[in-house]
């Protein structure tokens, strides 16, 4: 499938790393090409490129009202002829439904068929993806469900090829980075990231930030989709000198909660947006880029870091409050 412009840049960001004292490198899958880019395309690479090649004419999936995910696999369905179908949890609000912002004003725009499970659960959306398949099968249809995030291993394996792209692009710089920084929600980005720097003999440690689940649940998610993904990919975990590393998953940093702004997030993504430019979503790269930089600043780390840049654009124009964007939190 052709859904990531690659290589995506690697770049050094000179004034952040001053800032804080420590080289910093910005993989940038925001500029990953379909849509407003974002890490999840790596992965529908993989899913969309299956479901066709299993005959399916749909694709079910779901998460929040928000999700970068649910955006880009809607897109990208529409391009390869699926149509795509989203659950998301919740009800839907006045502008969920109406005059709708960020990403669901995109699904809107589009005409996505998007249902909502009356449940504040997230979890509720894996039994509403079952309803939507079900139904979709009984009137005759061939439906490919992915569930949330598309944390799969097959999906898992489009951040193993990412992977082998860093390694090319990191063979560039004058000294190797000691870590590879990104947010960690549904954990098939971090999975895949984990199971390539086996595959690429990488210099750095794979951190993810929590964004959503318990550190523990974090862990064991990505061991799991890691060595599924390993072996989908061919790798002799047996045989090699190093197994898979135990993941690193800091915590810590959810703030408020899931899918909800923090102060150290927002403080952080101003300092990005400040020194080098690049934005960051309010929710996943903001979040994560607040604890690199309290590692940076508490002189926890040494070399160079790279951080993925892992897209969300959308939500940065979904209903934040305005007190939450300023300095001082202080409406203006």
């Amino acid at each position: 499938m052709d859904l990531v412009i690659a290589p995506t840049p690697l770049h050094p960001a000179p004034r952040l790393s001053r800032e804080l004292g420590v080289p910093i490198v910005l993989k940038r899958d925001d500029l990953a090409g379909v849509g407003l880019g974002g890490n999840k395309l790596r992965g529908l690479e993989f899913l969309i490129a299956d479901a066709l090649a299993q005959g399916c004419d749909s694709l079910v999936t779901g998460a929040g009202p928000q999700s970068n995910w649910t955006m880009l696999a809607a897109l990208a369905c529409l391009r390869y002829g699926l149509e795509p179908h989203v659950v998301c949890y919740g009800e839907p609000t006045r502008l969920q439904a109406g005059r709708a912002e960020g990403n669901m004003r995109l699904h809107r725009w589009l005409g996505v068929d998007v249902r909502f499970t009356g449940a504040p659960e997230r979890s509720s959306v894996d039994a509403g993806i079952d309803a939507v398949t079900a139904g979709l099968r009984a009137a005759g249809r061939r439906p490919y469900p992915v569930p949330r995030g598309g944390a799969t291993p097959l999906g898992a394996l489009g951040y193993v090829r990412a992977s082998v792209e860093l390694a090319a692009q990191l063979a560039q710089l004058d000294e190797p980075p000691s870590g590879l920084w990104l947010p960690t929600g549904s954990c098939g980005t971090q999975a895949g990231l984990v199971a390539g720097a086996v595959l690429t003999a990488a210099p750095y440690q794979v951190v993810g930030v929590t964004v959503s689940r318990p550190v523990a649940e974090c862990a064991n998610r990505v061991r799991e989709l890691a060595a599924a993904a390993a072996a989908l990919a061919g790798l002799d975990l047996a045989g090699m000198s190093t197994g898979l590393p135990g993941p690193e998953v800091r915590d810590g940093w959810i703030g408020p909660g899931y899918g909800e702004p923090s102060a150290a997030g927002q403080e952080a993504a101003r300092l990005v947006a400040a020194t080098e430019g690049v934005f960051l979503d309010p929710v996943f790269g903001a979040k994560a880029m607040a604890a690199l930089i309290a590692d940076c600043r508490a002189g926890r780390v040494r070399g160079p870091q790279v951080f993925l840049v892992s897209g969300g654009a959308p939500t940065l124009f979904a209903g934040l409050p305005l007190e939450a964007a300023l300095p001082g939190g202080e409406a203006r």
